[in-house]
């Protein structure tokens, strides 16, 4: 069991996360939106990501809050149901090190690649 700090830190920086991660997620809805409704190709959308410091940063920091806020969640899950508090911190400390290096490597393959 963890202390009544930790636990207070935890559901702060999810708050938090999840606080970004709605601004993320309706800012990233708006460019789908804009991108469907101006009939852009798949490949039109990667000429114009390619080479922009703006989109990357963007998306950059849309990855780091979920993976700040996806495995305190999903820690959370694990030890109500499944597992000893060390063996779900464990599991979702190796899922957010996943979420984190996969979502960086999408945003550089789709802006630097």
């Amino acid at each position: 069991m963890t202390d009544t700090v930790t636990e207070v830190r935890l559901w702060y920086w999810g708050r938090i996360s999840a606080m970004a991660l709605t601004f993320f997620v309706f800012v990233h809805l708006a460019v789908i939106i804009y991108a469907v409704r101006g009939g852009l190709t798949g490949t039109e959308i990667l000429e114009r990501t390619h080479g922009n410091l703006a989109f990357g940063l963007f998306y950059a920091a849309f990855v780091l809050a979920c993976t700040v806020h996806v495995p305190l969640g999903l820690a959370r899950i694990l030890r109500e149901t499944l597992m000893s508090d060390r063996t779900a911190n464990a599991v979702s400390a190796l899922f957010a090190l996943l979420l984190l290096v996969l979502g960086l490597r999408a945003v550089y393959g789709v802006v630097l690649a």
